[in-house]
């Protein structure tokens, strides 16, 4: 059987609530098979000619290929900010056991 790639999505946010809200939904909705929520991030960045720093939260998400344009979108929607940080990476390698998990949460409910 071919496994579908498994992916890390990454996305910060501006608190605890939106964090929340967000892994909640991807995981209810099936796009998601885990979202760790990290607290403590000062991100630094430019955003209309200016270099600005916020404190944000960033999730952590596991996915596959397959669900990511839906999650994509999802987080779109529910995101307060004008332009989400949405980024996927993919996992080259991982512990069997954990990627076959992976895989099959994201099945369960399709």
């Amino acid at each position: 059987m071919m496994r579908k790639t498994p992916l890390i999505v990454l996305c910060t946010v501006p608190d605890r609530e939106t964090a929340e809200e967000i892994a909640n939904i991807l995981i209810a909705d099936n796009l998601a098979a885990c979202v760790n929520i990290v607290p403590g991030v000062t991100s630094v960045y430019r955003w209309e000619n200016r270099i600005e720093q916020a404190e944000e939260l960033i999730l952590v998400i596991k996915t596959g290929s397959r669900a990511y344009r839906p999650l994509q979108d999802k987080i779109t929607d529910l995101h307060p900010y004008e332009l989400p940080e949405i980024i996927a990476v993919s996992v080259e390698d991982g512990l069997p056991a954990y990627l076959d998990w992976l895989t099959q949460s994201l099945e369960r409910s399709s």
